[in-house]
């Protein structure tokens, strides 16, 4: 997968790779049921279905903007040795063309560790972005300053 050649606007795509979440031996979500979006630099946003979580989230009072998604919701998680905001959204109200991930969550890979298909992801570079990296991403990855990487 070359994420140099990634169509955008974003696109959305029904996926079975099988994704997990775990914090510490503690599994936080499982699922091959989930979407993923695919935007021109980034690697893979993977949205899973909220029966997928096995631990409680609560929603926070952030919220954030996508100019192709619409509006996201935040949430908060108890781990083991305390409670971790903001690193899990979703979009309660997704923007035309986006509605299947309605309700879906999605994860930074981190401070957890992310797997797709048993393969440990890494981060998107920086703290903007939310896609997971692993070996068959190929290419600039962008994201380790945010919106202010250069255009390429």
């Amino acid at each position: 997968m070359n994420v140099q050649t990634f169509p955008r606007p974003p696109r959305l795509d029904k996926i079975s790779r099988h994704l997990r979440i775990t914090y510490k031996d503690v599994e936080i979500a499982e699922t091959s049921d989930a979407y993923w979006v695919l935007e021109t630099h980034h690697p893979p946003t993977y949205y899973l279905p909220p029966s997928s979580i096995r631990t409680p989230l609560e929603p926070t009072s952030r919220s954030s903007w996508c100019e192709w998604k619409g509006a996201a919701t935040y949430y908060s998680i108890a781990l083991p040795d305390g409670t971790v905001s903001n690193r899990i959204w979703s979009y309660d109200s997704p923007s035309a063309g986006f509605e299947p991930i309605r309700g879906y969550l999605s994860f930074y890979a981190g401070p957890w560790d992310c797997f797709v298909d048993g393969e440990r992801v890494e981060p998107q570079p920086g703290d903007f972005y939310g896609g997971w990296v692993t070996s068959e991403i190929e290419g600039i990855v962008k994201g380790k300053t945010g919106n202010l990487d250069p255009v390429v």
